[in-house]
């Protein structure tokens, strides 16, 4: 196995070579069976062990044991104790995810204070296996079918080629001392229940099970890096991006023949759950949305907007004095006085001073909120019926400032400056209001 680890590594990982590695070592007979590997080809390594502090003295025994054979063995050993059932009864959390946290984020503080390149595990093939088996009996997408990567950024996995029959032989060869994790002989688990029960009897109807499955799982990634390419080609002339709001065109979504599924590619990573209700939406009323924890999914006529999720405060409201130039919070405008009007536009009015009364109030809009649209004649208009003939989506509205003046508006900001204000023959003093 050395030989054929050793190609394997030169093959895949040859990036490894003069880099500074940590090893994710629990003492168990995978992660013994990794350090002894690197040991033999003279790899920079590292240990570094997690006590979760799940299993009574055990635990202790297992950092115990990893702490006096980096030692004897002169390798620079990482351990530390976590609280792990604490943490994950206060952010509610299942004990197996509460570590993988926990265990993670410590090792890329690692990387970082430590000087290390790359965190390297011990899963192997089964492990692999069973994985696929789990998302399978759970209902998954293509990605979950595709194992376990390889490499995750800084993460790497040297021997998913390798079977857990091949560890067991290698250490039994090299004399390797383990820790035996009693939690594993346990069925409260599912993945023990697939270890014990279901890979046994796969093995026993196919010998040839897992190699059959390694190939699958090429097969499987090859489609699923197909689907990600087919995804980006569509993704281009399907969205559009302004700033952190996307933009889907739902009259081109809807001549794909499986919208679906690119929904779906283009979605995961803003971590949505709730499929059925985005899909849904496509052909649901305008301003139906959907949230994740940090976005929110938008219908919006023939669009979905996505962004990311911004609770305005209805009453936030900021005062400008008259002496003050310039506001930076919550948008940038400046205040000058100017002697004549010039360079128009929806970013820049020009008002009469000695019609405002200081201080001026930045603010959101309200529902019965009125103004005198500049060019009317002084008639009367909603600023929701405003919004409804610029067409304005529900985000865009929520982003609107407005100007007011001893609650007169003075000018929706950005959009349509209101009458009242506006310079006539009879003004001395012209201000330039500018965003």
């Amino acid at each position: 196995m050395l030989q054929k680890f050793k190609n394997h590594l030169l093959r895949n990982f040859q990036f490894l070579n003069g880099k500074k590695i940590l090893l994710a070592t629990s003492g168990g007979k995978d992660s013994m069976v990794m350090v002894h590997l690197f040991r033999q080809l003279d790899y920079k390594i590292g240990i570094a062990h997690c006590n979760f502090q799940l299993r009574g003295m055990e635990s202790f025994e297992d950092q115990n044991f990893v702490h006096e054979y980096a030692t004897a063995h002169e390798i620079p050993v990482f351990i530390t104790q976590f609280d792990t059932k604490a943490f994950a009864e206060d952010y509610k959390l299942s004990t197996q995810v509460a570590a993988r946290e926990l265990r993670y984020n410590w090792f890329y503080e690692l990387l970082e204070t430590e000087k290390f390149d790359y965190i390297l595990t011990a899963h192997h093939a089964d492990d692999n296996l069973e994985t696929f088996l789990i998302n399978f009996s759970r209902g998954t997408g293509l990605e979950g079918l595709t194992g376990i990567a390889e490499q995750n950024e800084k993460v790497i996995r040297p021997l998913l080629a390798f079977s857990q029959d091949e560890m067991e032989e290698y250490a039994g060869l090299n004399s390797i001392q383990w820790r035996e994790d009693s939690s594993n002989a346990s069925d409260k688990y599912l993945r023990n229940k697939i270890r014990h029960h279901l890979v046994p009897m796969l093995k026993e109807l196919n010998p040839h099970f897992l190699s059959s499955f390694n190939k699958t799982q090429t097969y499987l990634q090859e489609a699923q890096v197909m689907v990600e390419d087919a995804s980006i080609m569509i993704y281009q002339q399907v969205a559009k991006q302004e700033e952190d709001t996307i933009y889907f065109d739902l009259i081109k979504l809807k001549k794909l023949p499986n919208y679906k599924s690119y929904l779906y590619q283009w979605l995961k990573e803003f971590e949505f759950s709730a499929w059925d209700d985005i899909y849904d939406l496509v052909e649901s009323q305008s301003g139906k949305y959907v949230y994740s924890h940090e976005f929110r999914l938008l219908k919006d006529r023939d669009s979905l907007i996505l962004s990311p999720i911004n609770f305005v405060n209805e009453k936030e409201e900021y005062f400008i004095a008259e002496d003050q130039k310039e506001v930076k919070i919550p948008l940038n405008l400046s205040f000058c006085k100017v002697a004549d009007i010039n360079n128009v536009s929806n970013k820049a009015i020009f008002v009469d001073a000695d019609k405002l009364q200081f201080p001026l109030v930045l603010r959101h809009w309200n529902e019965g909120d009125s103004f005198q649209p500049f060019g009317m004649n002084g008639k009367s208009k909603k600023v929701s019926k405003l919004f409804k003939d610029e067409k304005l989506s529900l985000i865009e509205k929520e982003n609107l400032w407005l100007l007011s003046s001893d609650d007169e508006i003075v000018w929706i900001i950005g959009l349509r400056q209101d009458e009242r204000f506006r310079i006539d023959d009879t003004t001395k003093n012209i201000l330039k209001i500018q965003l």
